[in-house]
């Protein structure tokens, strides 16, 4: 049986999409089967992975026009990918009318979870209808966290709401576990954030912390993940690090 993870976080830039094309990337690598399903209209993780966004079918047409999930699928050097494009945005209003709303996606990943050791969907970075569809039909939630005060105040707000859900709707959903991005040894403030998340979190916490890289910035514009871009590279280590201690927590 396939696992369902949502990468989720409610404010942006804090290294969501990232996460999700390199963990992807990484766990491929260790012959893991591995899909991520698009979920933010801005479609980063579709052009992080080298697609053009304007391909004939996306998550929009599996979320809205009963398209099965399988036909969506684009094959790429580094996962398979359900693909996302701006298109997506219809699919908030779209939603709201639509019975069962909350389970959409739920319903149209269950035919094709088997066929996955791990399903990825990388969510807006706001926490609304396609986020709601992208916890209800997840396993488990993955929160990439970036090492600045604000983000414990956001990080507060995610985990009520994980909390609500898994009473709510979702009963089987957890908590994945947080990671720390953009994370610099220099600073004060990115090793007290470590050390407050980390006294909350305990062990949901990973060890690895990704850095701050200019590599991991320069690898979209190229439509790879940074491992594929420069696989020495800091950035590149880190993640190939956090897909080990992934698969170890797995165990």
């Amino acid at each position: 049986m396939g696992k369902i993870i949502a990468v989720v976080n409610q404010k942006g830039g804090v290294g969501k999409t990232t996460t999700c094309v390199n963990l992807a990337y990484a766990l491929h690598l260790r012959n893991k089967r591995v899909l991520l399903c698009d979920c933010d209209p801005q479609g980063n993780s579709t052009s992080g992975l080298g697609v053009d966004k304007n391909t004939e079918l996306t998550t929009y047409d599996v979320l809205m026009n009963d398209e099965p999930a399988e036909n969506a699928i684009v094959k790429t050097p580094y996962c398979s990918l359900i693909p996302a494009n701006k298109q997506l945005s219809g699919a908030l209003i779209e939603l709201v009318s639509t019975i069962g709303r909350e389970y959409v996606l739920k319903d149209a990943l269950e035919p094709i979870k088997d066929k996955y050791d791990y399903i990825f969907i990388d969510c807006p970075p706001s926490l609304e209808l396609l986020t709601l569809n992208a916890l209800c039909a997840a396993d488990s939630v993955l929160v990439p966290v970036q090492c600045e005060y604000f983000a414990l105040e956001g990080l507060t707000d995610l985990v009520g709401t994980v909390k609500t859900i898994n009473k709510r709707l979702n009963k089987g959903l957890q908590l994945e576990g947080i990671v720390l991005t953009m994370h610099d040894t220099r600073t004060n403030l990115s090793v007290e954030v470590q050390q407050e998340i980390a006294k909350f979190f305990g062990e949901k916490v990973y060890e690895t912390k990704i850095p701050r890289n200019i590599r991991l910035s320069e690898a979209p514009s190229h439509g790879k993940p940074v491992i594929a871009y420069d696989k020495g590279s800091k950035g590149s280590k880190a993640y190939l690090k956090l897909a080990s201690e992934f698969l170890k927590k797995q165990e």
